[in-house]
């Protein structure tokens, strides 16, 4: 696999770990339950703030302006979304930090399921949802 390959597989599952458009995220990150949640590195703003500012910065981006930079950043997106939504806890989500947390890196759960890696993406499962019954691997209704 080229890297040029790898870099496309990297945005693609970006862009499924994130679904969180450039605006929500910006007007998140400004509330006080965003900054109140995270490590905070002597006091400062939190690791999952500062990685929210950069990806509205790369959701803002398009995908031919990539640097290698935004590609690494893009995988520890993808890994922290995917290892946090693994330690979902029990109950209501809808006002834990746990969901703040993932909503500073751009991943609000309460918007669906997310894919697994590897497979088809987001946008393709919304598709194959949204497809009239008597489409989907010529069934008829």
């Amino acid at each position: 696999m080229s890297s040029r390959d790898d870099g496309r597989d990297v945005v693609r599952e970006f862009r499924d770990a994130v679904n969180m458009s450039p605006g929500e995220l910006r007007r998140w990150l400004d509330s006080d339950d965003s900054k109140a949640v995270g490590w905070h590195r002597d006091g400062g703003e939190s690791v999952g703030h500062r990685s929210g500012r950069r990806i509205v910065d790369l959701l803002r981006k398009r995908t031919d302006q990539f640097t290698e930079r935004d590609l690494a950043h893009m995988r520890k997106v993808i890994g922290y979304v995917r290892r946090h939504m693994a330690q979902r806890p029990a109950g209501d989500v809808r006002d834990t930090r746990w969901r703040y947390s993932l909503m500073n890196w751009g991943h609000d759960p309460l918007k669906g399921p997310l894919p697994p890696p590897g497979g088809p993406s987001r946008r393709a499962l919304e598709r194959r949802r949204a497809a009239p019954r008597s489409t989907r691997r010529g069934r008829r209704s």
